[in-house]
């Protein structure tokens, strides 16, 4: 059975919407978009593909499809994530496309969610979502993640679309992984170990 990884990038307040650009996710008067470009540095972005590359099939929501297949197929060869994302099996889950998606394998998930995860882990070892805010939620609320990559910056929002929303179920995590970069990002790595344990500090 595979597993299903997912990495986001986030605020210190837990804010995940349109980290890319300001026309990127604009819903709900989101007017912060952009905010993590000034914060990139290049060993990052390494570190971000060196995660990614050993994605057998890529799991996407439609804003975040929409958003890649508008820049990955004309995108410099040079770019280690053209070749990769451009070739990798793509898989969409939405409601409102249909037909054939444009982008070289790339196609919609059929029918129930989780039914749809739970093929894709048989075939595949390595199952990524990357973005796809609003697919991840719904994978959450039905415990589908397996490990969580995130990417935390040191900038506060106060609004926006935040990872773990409303109907997060409970969870245990264990942190294989935590790296300081030097402009303050932190690179947290999570595996899903169950649920969580409870205690009474009032008594002794």
């Amino acid at each position: 059975m595979g597993r299903l990884v997912v990495t986001e990038f986030i605020t210190l307040d837990g804010v995940a919407q349109a980290p890319g650009g300001p026309q990127e996710d604009p819903e709900g008067g989101f007017t912060h978009g952009g905010w993590q470009a000034p914060l990139l540095e290049e060993d990052r972005a390494d570190a971000v593909f060196e995660q990614a590359k050993t994605l057998d099939v890529l799991l996407l929501g439609r804003r975040t499809y929409d958003i890649f297949a508008a820049y990955w197929p004309q995108a410099p060869a040079g770019i280690p994530w053209t070749s990769l994302l451009n070739a990798v099996p793509k898989r969409v889950a939405s409601r409102t496309l249909s037909g054939d998606l444009g982008w070289q394998n790339s196609s919609l998930i059929p029918g129930d969610l989780a039914t749809a995860v739970g093929e894709l882990r048989q075939r595949h070892e390595h199952v990524h979502v990357i973005g796809s805010l609003g697919l991840v939620q719904s994978l959450l609320r039905l415990d589908l993640v397996d490990r969580l990559h995130l990417w935390q910056y040191p900038v506060l929002l106060g609004s926006g679309k935040r990872v773990f929303g409303e109907g997060t179920i409970p969870a245990a995590l264990h942190l294989a992984e935590g790296i300081v970069h030097p402009g303050g990002t932190v690179q947290l790595t999570y595996d899903r170990i169950g649920v969580p344990t409870y205690g009474d500090m009032t008594q002794e």
